[in-house]
């Protein structure tokens, strides 16, 4: 792992040596470590990009050997009918050889045949289509307003909302504002953002915090009963609003949502000092405690009424493992420390080893997925922030940065090309959410944005933090400028109205907030 960052030093100071300004020397480092592949698969580890569509990083694919061949020859051709090749003695070779000649923002297809020791080709080993994406190549577009005052405008947007203000006067939700359908998540990050607006204007302090507590007060009352099996727990779902067509959640709850309300709790308890909402915290945290299973998972949902797993599948652990570390260095809660640690090494086992890091969405189905099927930032990302934050090995840096790159390959697009109307049909720079839902959204910004600058203070890794702050400026870019409104989606269509989601905008603000106090 140092001779790993070392490199990155050295090439960084290579680089810096020739008499170019900043952003093409950044360009250049980028272009470079684009050529080594993202995990790459091998006979001992399983290839992971099968249902890829476009890659920043030269891949490397799972194509097999061909009877009779001595060598393979590999040719990629772009829609403009430009072909480049190499020859390799393996079919599963990256195409490091020919990546930064292949233009970007292109379709391309790739051939790799079986060449026998005359010089003939015998069979194809595997046959690849993809978008050969575009690198990061600033400058970009820089913050256009300050970090703190954009943050700013992004809660009272959130705070001014009528259904929010509602809470005001009511412990009930007004549900004009659906997402409120999903009372962990939103109701949650109502809480959050009105504690968090209290902090950083103090002039809204009490009206925010009696909205926070009337919110956390639903919260609390919808929660299952002490004694229960999802003791403490409130419901995922709520009215069941959530679309009819979607029968499998309803009466169920996903495990890792009760961490969102929880965390709602701390911030209440830190900003009024009330120990009911620190019971309510722990009190989540010592149900998780019961429903470990042996191997040190979770299953993903469980029926609401009677704690049941409704399926064999696991779920992703980070918000788990990041609210039992919050308990334990924050207050002192040592009591979570094993169950965390079960947790971090069945992550370890299952997901890192195989990296599947498939996404897990309570507005998805996660039944009948086939592996790699549905990967996502969302899991990768957060992994690594978490890896990172609380205190990595040398492996799990080198890991932090695998995932982080594995992000920025498969959901980041620094550029894109214009449509056939002449416009760009995403703000970029963005990052796409899933596989199943090619859309850049906010929080996915904020996920690979914050793991970046992670590895940026930790190793000093400019071209991390240079990435981090392309990224993090465009939230200021897209945000409404009469509003506030931080939009959930960045999708430029016309007739297109951008989605909201309350706790994509709480994500936001606290980056935008880490961005002004790392400045």
């Amino acid at each position: 792992m140092k001779k790993f960052i070392c490199a990155i030093a050295l090439l960084g100071a290579v680089v810096a040596c020739a008499p170019k300004d900043a952003n093409q020397r950044l360009t250049e480092l980028a272009a470079a470590e684009y050529l080594t592949p993202v995990h790459p698969g091998s006979d001992d580890r399983p290839f992971w990009n099968g249902f890829a569509g476009k890659f920043i990083y030269a891949p490397a694919f799972d194509f097999q050997a061909v009877e009779g061949a001595e060598s393979y020859l590999y040719t990629a051709t772009c829609e403009c009918g430009k072909s480049w090749s190499f020859k390799a003695d393996s079919p599963q070779q990256s195409l490091a050889p020919i990546w930064n000649s292949i233009p970007q923002g292109v379709d391309v297809t790739l051939k790799v045949e079986g060449i026998d020791s005359k010089g003939v080709a015998v069979g194809t080993a595997g046959e690849r289509s993809f978008f050969r994406d575009y690198g990061f190549n600033p400058p970009y577009t820089g913050a256009v307003r300050g970090y703190r005052e954009a943050a700013i405008l992004g809660m009272l947007y959130v705070h001014t909302m009528p259904a929010v203000q509602n809470f005001k006067h009511s412990t009930e939700p007004d549900m004009s504002y659906t997402h409120f359908t999903y009372p962990c998540k939103i109701i949650g990050a109502v809480v959050q953002v009105e504690t968090l607006l209290a902090k950083t204007a103090p002039q809204y302090r009490d009206e925010a915090l009696s909205i926070a507590r009337n919110a956390a007060q639903f919260l609390i009352d919808h929660a299952r009963k002490p004694g229960e099996r999802l003791a403490y727990f409130p419901p995922t779902y709520y009215k069941n609003l959530v679309h009819s067509s979607r029968s499998w959640n309803q009466g169920r709850t996903m495990a890792m949502e009760a961490a969102s309300a929880g965390e709602a709790y701390l911030d209440l308890y830190d900003a009024t000092g009330d120990n009911l909402y620190l019971e309510q915290a722990v009190g989540i945290a010592n149900t998780y405690l019961t429903l470990q299973n042996e191997d040190g998972s979770w299953h993903i949902k469980y029926d609401f009424a009677t704690g049941e797993p409704v399926n064999d599948v696991k779920a992703m652990l980070h918000p788990l493992l990041r609210y039992f570390l919050r308990l334990e260095r924050d207050y002192g809660r040592t009591e979570y420390a094993a169950a965390r640690l079960r947790g971090e090494q069945w992550m370890a086992r299952h997901i890192l080893e195989s990296f599947d890091m498939t996404g897990q969405f309570e507005d998805t189905n996660v039944e009948g997925l086939q592996p790699y099927e549905n990967l996502t930032n969302c899991t990768a990302a957060p992994y690594a922030t978490y890896l990172l934050c609380r205190g990595a090995s040398e492996a799990e840096v080198a890991t932090a940065y695998e995932l982080v790159r594995f992000s920025e390959d498969q959901f980041v697009h620094w550029d894109m090309p214009l449509n056939e109307s002449g416009y760009k049909t995403d703000s970029t720079p963005c990052v796409y959410e899933q596989y199943k839902y090619q859309m850049p959204v906010d929080n996915s910004t904020c996920n690979v944005a914050n793991a970046m600058l992670d590895l940026y203070q930790l190793t000093g890794d400019e071209l991390m933090r240079a990435k981090a702050k392309a990224l993090i400026d465009n939230i200021t870019v897209v945000q409404c400028v009469n509003t506030g409104k931080i939009p959930t989606t960045w999708r430029i269509r016309l007739n297109y109205t951008p989605t909201f989601w309350a706790n994509c905008t709480y994500d936001s603000v606290c980056t935008l907030l880490r961005m002004e106090n790392l400045l």
